[in-house]
C-alpha cells in the first residue's frame, strides 16, 4: 500500500526562511535536490539548516545535558546557525553526550531508555534527516508503515486487516527486545552507504551514534544502538529492518511493520510455527538484533494485538491488553483520599484522552471508547460519594441535586460502600452526563460518528 509522500523544501521569500511540503514527483524542480552541491555542503547551509530547526521547534521537547531550550535557540538562531555551519564546516563540532531519560513501560514491564540531545545537535539530526529522507526512504518496503512520509499505524492496521481477510489469521507476532539499544554501528554504517556516497555525512552520523549518554554526570560510551530521542533515529532504525522486509518479501511473506513491531501473516498454526522459528534465526544470526522470546508468538489474529488493535471476526477493535491499560490510566489520574478540585481532574483527564483516543478512533466500535467515558464519570461519582465522609452528608447532597428523599436514603443509607454506591440509580440521577459534559466539560469522542464506525449499539468481546 504506497502513501502519499511528502518531502521539506527551504525557501527564501523576502529575506525569510519558511518550510514548504511539496509532492514527491515535483522534487526534481527543486534546488535543494537538484543542485550539484554534495549531501555535506547541503547540510552546511544554512537555509537547511533553518528548516532542520524549523522541524526540532515543531516537535518540541526537553533541553539535553547543556540546558539550552528550543526558546533559548530561537532568540538567537541566526548567531546560532551561522556558527553551527562554521563548525560543520572546519570539523569542529562534536556532537555532545545524550541525556538519559527513563520512561516507565505499561504494567509494569521495565523502563524505556530515552537520550535527549542538546537543541544544537538535534538541529543537526533533523538536517541530515531532511536531506537523507528523500534518497532512503523509496527504496523502502511498502509494507514498512512506521515514520514515513504518507504512512501511519492507522494504515498499517487497516493493511493488516485486509491480509486477514484474504485468510491468513495466523499470526507470528515478533516482539525485538531492545531493539534500538542494540542496533550494530558498523552494520548501520554499511547500509547507509549502499544509498549515500558523501563520507563526510557517513562519518558525521557514525559521530552521533557514538556521542555517548550521560547518566547521573557520568558519560557512558555507546558502543551500539540508536538515540530514541533524536530526531534521526527513526529513519536509521527503518535502514537496519528494511534487510528484515526485503527477506521476508523475497519468502513471499505477508507482513505488516511498524518500527521494530512486525506481524507476519500465514494461513495455519503449522506454517506459523515454521516462519517464527526460520526469521528468528536471520534476526539474530544475520541483523545481530535479539528476538525477545517471552513476547514474541505465534496465535490467531483475534488473540494477537498489532500497534494496540486487534482484528477479530473481520473487525478492528481495540486490543483487551490496551483498554485494560487505558482503565488503570483512569484510575491513575482519579486517586482516592484527593482534595483535587472536580474541575482540575477533569482537565487532567481530557489532556490524557483527547491523545489516547485520537489514536484509537482506528477502531470499528465506539463503544469501546463510550466504555472508557462512562468508567471516567463512575470513578468522578466515587470520589463525590467519598468527599461527604458521613451518610447523611451524602443523604443532603442526594436531595440538593434533585433525587427523591426515598431514592436518596436506599442509596445513603444502605451497607454498600463507595463504588457500588457509584453506580446506582441515585448517583446517575443527582449527576447524569450531561453534568459531566456540560458543567465539567468532559471530553466525549464516541459520538464523533466516524464512516467506519458500527453503532453506539454493537459490542465486541476482546480477549
Amino acid at each position: 500500500m504506497k502513501g502519499r509522500r511528502t518531502y521539506p523544501a527551504v525557501t527564501k521569500e523576502c529575506g525569510t526562511m519558511k518550510m514548504q511540503p511539496i509532492m514527491k514527483s515535483k522534487m526534481r524542480q527543486l534546488d535543494l535536490f537538484v543542485d550539484h552541491r554534495s549531501l555535506f555542503e547541503k547540510l552546511c547551509d544554512e537555509a537547511n539548516l533553518y528548516a532542520g530547526f524549523a522541524a526540532v521547534k515543531k516537535n518540541g521537547g526537553a533541553p539535553g545535558i547543556d540546558g539550552v531550550t528550543i526558546e533559548d535557540f530561537k532568540d538567537r538562531v541566526e548567531k546560532e546557525l551561522a556558527q553551527l555551519k562554521k563548525d560543520l564546516e572546519s570539523w569542529s563540532y562534536k556532537p555532545n553526550p545524550v541525556r538519559r531519560v527513563e520512561i516507565p513501560k505499561p504494567g509494569n514491564a521495565g523502563v524505556r531508555l530515552l537520550g535527549v540531545p542538546c537543541v544544537r545537535d538535534r538541529v543537526v539530526h533533523a538536517t541530515l534527516k531532511l536531506l537523507l529522507e528523500p534518497i532512503i526512504d523509496p527504496t523502502f518496503s511498502d509494507h514498512s508503515y512506521g515514520f514515513r512520509p504518507g504512512y501511519s499505524p492507522q494504515k498499517a492496521v487497516a493493511a493488516a486487516k485486509q491480509i486477514v481477510d484474504r485468510g491468513k489469521e495466523y499470526v507470528v507476532d515478533l516482539d525485538l527486545s531492545k531493539f534500538f539499544d542494540r542496533v550494530n554501528h558498523d552494520r548501520l554504517i554499511y547500509l547507509l552507504s549502499g544509498h549515500v556516497t558523501d563520507k563526510r555525512i557517513l562519518r558525521l552520523i557514525g559521530m552521533i551514534l557514538r556521542s555517548g549518554v550521560m547518566v547521573n554526570g557520568t558519560v557512558l560510551l555507546t558502543k551500539e544502538g540508536t538515540v530514541q530521542g533524536s530526531p534521526l533515529s527513526p529513519l536509521l532504525s527503518n535502514v537496519v529492518l528494511d534487510e528484515l522486509d526485503k527477506e521476508l518479501e523475497r519468502r513471499g511473506l505477508e507482513f505488516c511493520r511498524y518500527a521494530d513491531d512486525c506481524n507476519i501473516f500465514v494461513r495455519s498454526p503449522k506454517a506459523a510455527n515454521r516462519v517464527m522459528e526460520s526469521i528468528s534465526k536471520f534476526i539474530e544470526g544475520k541483523l545481530k538484533l535479539k528476538i525477545n522470546r517471552e513476547k514474541s508468538r505465534v496465535g490467531r489474529s483475534k488473540d494477537v494485538k498489532f500497534l494496540g488493535m486487534t482484528v477479530i471476526n473481520g473487525t478492528i477493535a481495540i486490543s483487551a491488553q490496551s483498554m485494560k491499560r487505558a482503565l488503570e490510566k483512569v484510575k491513575e489520574l482519579t486517586p482516592r483520599g484527593t482534595h483535587m478540585p472536580l474541575e482540575l481532574t477533569i482537565q487532567r483527564i481530557n489532556n490524557w484522552y483527547k491523545g489516547w483516543a485520537g489514536y484509537y478512533l482506528m477502531t470499528q466500535y465506539p463503544s469501546q471508547l463510550k466504555r472508557i467515558e462512562a468508567h471516567i464519570r463512575r470513578r468522578l461519582r466515587s470520589r463525590i460519594v467519598d468527599q461527604q465522609k458521613r451518610r447523611r452528608h451524602l443523604f443532603r447532597r442526594l436531595i440538593k441535586r434533585g433525587v427523591s428523599r426515598k431514592t436518596a436514603a436506599k442509596s445513603a443509607y444502605s451497607n454498600k460502600g463507595r463504588w457500588a454506591l457509584s453506580a446506582t440509580f441515585a448517583l446517575a440521577k443527582a449527576y447524569p452526563i450531561p453534568w459531566f459534559i456540560n458543567g465539567l466539560g468532559q471530553e466525549i469522542r464516541s459520538n464523533d460518528r466516524m464512516k467506519h464506525w458500527f453503532g453506539l449499539d454493537q459490542w465486541i468481546k476482546v480477549t
